[in-house]
């Protein structure tokens, strides 16, 4: 199940767990995903997603209600203009602090579909990364995206030679202490497609990215 952060007749904000893809992948039609969940839970009625996260991140998620809903905030994403916040727990300890990853990256590489860095075929790709807490040989990072390619948090921390914990597609090692890559989106701000005003979510850590956390401080 989800957190439902907020609703109103315009937009419904949620907690998105882990792991569940957004909208049907592949070939199973009859595999869970968050937008059926939602139309479930909200009788039937239509659920329209505006933007996505891989099936192994979590966090704070906003989907419209109305077509003019979707309509205004789809142009906010396409016009970058919707702030993101994520945190990730990533191997190694960063020689800086704050850095501005710009590698441009090119997506739906190969056979497992990995997105890569590729200065002549990649998109322009922009990241500002922050080192918020420094443990031994793990940091936390807190990544605001500037653009929106695929994977681009998890790409850009591993070009910088320290990729997300759990992330073995982008190079970490396999991890006992958490089940999938260690990323959570942890806000989002817009602007509300009927009030007009700035508006800011923010989504709690699940347990096994908390309990991550708590057996680094521990070691």
């Amino acid at each position: 199940m989800f957190e439902i952060i907020y609703q109103d007749p315009q937009i419904i904000v949620i907690n998105k767990p882990a792991p569940l893809a957004v909208i049907h992948e592949g070939w199973d039609e009859n595999a869970p995903t968050l937008q059926a969940m939602l139309e479930k839970q909200f009788g039937g009625k239509k659920i329209w997603v505006v933007h996505r996260l891989d099936k192994g991140t979590t966090g704070v998620m906003v989907f419209a209600r109305t077509p003019e809903a979707h309509r205004h905030l789809n142009t906010q994403f396409e016009r970058h203009e919707v702030e993101k916040i994520y945190h990730a727990i990533v191997e190694g300890e960063p020689e800086w602090d704050q850095y501005s990853a710009k590698h441009a990256l090119h997506a739906n590489v190969g056979r497992k579909h990995r997105t890569v860095v590729d200065k002549h075929r990649g998109k322009p790709s922009e990241t500002d990364l922050r080192v918020t807490q420094r443990w031994f040989d793990y940091s936390l990072i807190e990544a605001r995206p500037k653009t929106g390619r695929t994977h681009q948090v998890r790409v850009h921390c591993a070009a910088m030679g320290h990729p997300l914990v759990g992330d073995t597609l982008y190079g970490a090692e396999p991890s006992e202490s958490i089940a999938r890559f260690a990323l959570h989106a942890q806000s989002l701000s817009f602007i509300h497609p009927k009030s007009g005003e700035k508006v800011t979510f923010t989504a709690a850590y699940p347990a096994d990215f908390a309990e991550l956390i708590d057996l680094l401080e521990a070691s």
